[in-house]
Order: structure tokens, then sequence, then C-alpha cells
């Protein structure tokens, strides 16, 4: 029996290195059935677990047993079967979400969604806007306003660029001596982005689509890779949606910072849902602009794709 981490997984198999100096990568199955939560899986074991593996001599390959505690993970709906959670990351320091104001078009309810993903284990999370050297005055003028927005909830905001070299510096900084996930919507330049501070890895870049304005996937599978410099970056797929199956819409409105902060002082405390409640501190906060407009719109949109979820998952099969 070895013990290691995941550092790729590809469905059916995974890679585990072993903590065994100078072993080579383990290719692995998985023997069993494993949950999370009570809550299917698509891909039980996840880049970054810690695992026991034994080995199969005749083979050379090996069988994953266990999983080791988690001290964290990242999941998402699965974009299969929305009943099912997708395991992006686990054992990670900070994630880092690569997106553009604009090439393609900012999304603020996707960068919502995955602060949400973060949230219940409370992991740091940095948001990197690319492509800085395509932007025009007006979308530099809309970084600054989501930039404040972001900084002002809790977040990291950094602004790069892979033309211009604008940010890269404070982009090594960020993942050194760290475990990281990284993450984005297809298209925004997150291979280029590593590729400019981490050349040898040579991760495959892509071009949005002149059809759609999308950004076409690149990673297939997630995978773990060494920084020479020190710390490891956990590479996910690049996402097209990003859908929310909370069922718990009290685990929402808890999960944004600001609001949180404010709900204390809510009439209803921990249970206003900061709609049209009484007394909602939150909604006081959004009238003198000390909560953005922005922010809002999106939890109320969560919110209500929350309930809807609810109210079919009630009367499934009697509709």
């Amino acid at each position: 029996m070895n013990t290691g981490t995941v550092i790729k997984s590809t469905g059916a198999w995974y890679q585990v290195r072993t903590d065994e100096p100078n072993q080579p990568v383990v290719e692995c199955r998985i023997v069993g059935k494993f949950r999370l939560d009570d809550i299917p899986l698509t891909n039980p074991i996840a880049v970054g677990d810690r695992v026991e593996i034994w080995p199969d001599e005749k083979t050379g390959q090996a069988v994953i047993k266990k999983i080791l505690p988690r001290r964290n993970y990242v999941v998402r709906q699965s974009p299969r079967r929305k009943h099912d959670l997708h395991l992006l990351a686990a054992n990670i320091d900070q994630a880092v979400l690569l997106a553009t104001v604009a090439f393609p078009d900012i999304k603020p309810g996707f960068i919502d969604r995955f602060l949400l993903m973060t949230a219940k284990f409370d992991i740091p999370v940095t948001i990197v806007f690319n492509k800085a050297d395509l932007y025009t005055p007006e979308h530099h003028e809309l970084f600054q306003y989501v930039a404040d927005v972001y900084r002002k909830a809790g977040y990291g905001v950094l602004l790069t660029s892979t033309v211009t070299k604008a940010g890269l510096n404070a982009f090594y900084e960020l993942l050194k001596d760290k475990t990281t996930l990284l993450s984005g919507q297809s298209g925004v330049g997150k291979s280029s982005l590593v590729n400019a501070i981490q050349p040898q890895f040579d991760l495959r870049t892509g071009e949005i689509s002149d059809h759609s304005g999308k950004g076409q996937h690149t990673t297939t599978f997630a995978e773990m890779f060494e920084l020479d410099y020190g710390g490891r970056i956990i590479d996910t797929p690049g996402i097209k949606m990003l859908a929310f199956n909370d069922k718990d819409k009290y685990n929402i409105a808890h999960s944004y910072k600001e609001m949180f902060r404010y709900s204390a002082d809510c009439r209803f405390g921990g249970n206003c849902l900061h709609r049209n409640e009484p007394g909602c501190a939150v909604k006081a906060a959004l009238e003198t602009g000390d909560i953005s407009e922005m922010r809002y719109s999106s939890y109320l949109g969560i919110l209500e794709e929350v309930e809807d979820q609810n109210y079919w998952e009630r009367h499934r099969g009697t509709i």
C-alpha cells in the first residue's frame, strides 16, 4: 500500500504521484463507490485528493481503495446530470478565476456562481481579468467598476495581458508556493496566461469562435502541474456555463460576503433573504450604494433559480 496525490483525472482512470521519492506516476482505477455527503458524484475522486493505492505488480498499475480526509473541495453541478455534483479539485490553498470584460464579454453571474462554489470552505479567491491589451477606454472603465465591486466584497482582483506583460509578475507571485485551482470560462486566455509564466507546460490554447463569440474548449481533463518556482496549479477544463444546485436558499444569502456582513443587523437576522423583509440592513446598504446593484441582481437571480429547482423537485412526477 502506498499513499499519493491524484494529479490527473480522465474519467475512468486516475494518475497518482506517490509519496515515494523518484517513483513514477502510477495509473490507477477505483474499486467500489464513493459519495460526498450522500450526494451522487459524476467523478468520485478529484485532482488534489490524497489517496491510498494498492499496486498490481503484474500490470504496473494500481487500485485506489481509500480517499484520505479532505481539508476542502470545490464542486459544481454536473453539466450532464443536474442532480449530481462534479468535483473540480480538492485540498487547495486558493482559487483563481480567469475572466475578461471583453472578448468574450464579462458575465458577472458566472463569476458569482464560481464564488459561491468556494464559499463552503471560505477558500480565498482572486479574479484575474485577462486580455487587457484588447480593452478600449470603455472596457477599462467597466473593469475599474467591476474590480471595485469585488474588492469591496472581499476578493482579490488582478488585470493581466500576455501581450503587454501587464500583471504577469503579480500573477507569478500569486501562485508561488500554493496549490491553486485555476478555472474560467472558455476563451478567456487561461492556457496562454499559464504558458506566459511557465512556457515548459505548453498548454493547448484556443481561439474565440467567430460564429458564437465564445471560447472553444482546449483543456479536456483536470490536471495538476508543478510550478518550477514552487507551488502547484490544478488546471480545469474551460467552462461555458455554470449552473448552481444548492437546495438551501439561505446558503446563498450567507455566501455573499458583503451581504453576510450586513445581515447581522437585519430584523430577522440569518433568516432574512434580503428581498421584501422589513428592517433589512442589506436593502438599506443597497440604497446607500454600499452593496452593488450588480451583485444584488445576480443574487436575486440565483435565489430564484434555487427556488425553481426546489419547486420542480417537490412536484416531480405530479405535473
